[in-house]
């Protein structure tokens, strides 16, 4: 696979704390033909920037400023070139093969691609029974508030084109992110492709995920974007191709 296939420049965004046991897994999936990368430090204590860099000559370090995934995202996504930006997690989770699908859905078309574990093709190795359930109830409440169809709501594997960003107008520090680039996405009019996605477990270290706190915050965002005065389009949903 050559860079020539894709005309547009593309920047892949991991934000990361703690993870140089993760590093190297997580790049090695990582497609040759991609622009740029840009690691967020969140602070880390180990070494996952000197691992990072060792890995990858030419990577774009951005040490974190606050707290949160929300806030390493948002400033990730502040420096990146590409014109596409596509966020993966550092925990070995997503797999960065599947990077293609999510950039062919966006220069096919689609405005904003969004990951999906329980569209066709797609899995997780990793979610609770209890998340799943959680996860399952908040993005019905979502599909009912706003008109979106999505089949997964809080699932950190996203793609999209860096000229939307202002339209998302991102401003969150937590988990919560994923929820908010999805209800500002369908609030903006973006045309939104889901893209099968197979989640897989962490391979080293502990989450700092919550289902409990972090599903509450979501269920907050929901229902803040929903009354806060912005219109709601029909927002265009289908499944990539």
């Amino acid at each position: 696979m050559t860079k020539q296939q894709f005309a547009p420049s593309v920047t892949v965004v991991v934000p990361a704390m703690n993870e140089a046991d993760n590093l190297p897994h997580v790049f090695a999936t990582l497609p040759d033909w991609i622009d740029e990368v840009v690691l967020v430090d969140g602070n880390s204590s180990d070494d996952t920037v000197a691992v990072a860099r060792k890995l990858r000559p030419g990577l774009r370090v951005v040490t974190q400023s606050g707290r949160g995934k929300g806030n390493a995202l948002i400033e990730g996504f502040a420096a990146a070139n590409g014109d596409i930006i596509v966020m993966i997690d550092a925990d070995g989770s997503t797999d960065g093969r599947e990077i293609f699908s999510f950039v062919t859905a966006l220069v096919d078309g689609a405005d904003f691609a969004k990951g999906s574990r329980y569209a066709p093709g797609g899995g997780s190795d990793d979610i609770s029974p209890v998340r799943s359930l959680g996860n399952k109830m908040l993005t019905g409440l979502t599909n009912l508030l706003y008109g979106t169809r999505y089949t997964d709501l809080c699932y950190g594997y996203n793609a999209f084109w860096a000229r939307h960003l202002d339209a998302m107008a991102l401003d969150c520090d937590g988990f919560e992110i994923e929820t908010l680039m999805n209800v500002r996405a369908a609030q903006a009019g973006l045309l939104i492709a889901e893209v099968p996605s197979h989640e897989r477990s962490r391979i080293h270290g502990e989450s700092n995920l919550h289902a409990v706190r972090d599903g509450w915050r979501v269920l907050k965002t929901i229902m803040r974007e929903r009354f806060r005065g912005a219109t709601v389009p029909q927002a265009q949903v289908a499944l990539a191709k």
